[in-house]
């Protein structure tokens, strides 16, 4: 597991199997980092909060409990948490979710990429990207718009493979056909290992090379 997204997910994973299962509601994981803009090795990230579902008291989702965890810690309501995250010049804010933030939820609470998009009011960068390791499943909304919404509010998102089986099997523990449900969604994910995003691309051609490695490919004198 070398690709630091990977490695951010699986401690977004552990997160999730904190949360207690539910027949209603998905296990996730999320956590909310600063990052210095053009650090593709992530060796500079600065972890400012983490959640998972069912953390805080009520029917909480992990994204919204890694904000609300951040709002508490400086003493602000939680519909004012663009006030006092970071904005800080030269760095972003990046989230890491087990699960594609939901869009809508049935229960009639903020969805939770409406509590991201609110990171940016009042001019404010706010989260500028998104990272997950599956799509929503249709279980309780239907089509999921997460990912839509996202983008309309301006925020990059990317799926991150390699989890989904681990990721889904967590998220649907305390469901009556969880087994079916990870099957029907691992049924709808890409599985194109080669489509490696752009910045994991440029991570790797920024690490540096094995040098044993590098003295084998020298060409022998003729």
């Amino acid at each position: 597991m070398h690709s630091p997204h990977l490695q951010y997910l699986q401690k977004c994973l552990s997160l999730a199997e904190k949360s207690p299962p539910r027949p209603t509601n998905f296990r996730i994981g999320a956590l909310l980092l600063s990052r210095k803009d053009g650090d593709l090795s992530t060796e500079q990230d600065e972890l400012l909060s983490t959640g998972y579902t069912m953390e805080l008291a009520g029917n909480t989702h992990a994204e919204q409990c890694c904000l609300s965890n951040y709002a508490s810690t400086h003493s602000v309501p939680d519909e004012r948490i663009a006030e006092v995250l970071p904005d800080t010049p030269g760095r972003k804010l990046v989230l890491y979710v087990t699960m594609e933030p939901c869009g809508k939820r049935l229960s009639g609470n903020l969805p939770c990429v409406q509590r991201i998009i609110q990171t940016k009011e009042n001019g404010r960068r706010g989260i500028e990207k998104v990272y997950f390791g599956v799509k929503e499943p249709e279980t309780f909304v239907g089509q999921s718009e997460g990912c839509r919404k996202l983008t309309e509010a301006g925020i990059e998102w990317r799926v991150v493979q390699g989890l989904e089986r681990e990721i889904l099997t967590v998220a649907t523990a305390g469901h009556e056909n969880g087994e079916e449900e990870v099957k029907a969604a691992l049924s709808h994910v890409e599985t194109n290992l080669d489509d490696v995003s752009d910045d994991e691309r440029q991570r790797q051609a920024q690490t540096k090379r094995n040098p044993k490695k590098r003295m084998m490919e020298v060409p022998e004198p003729r």
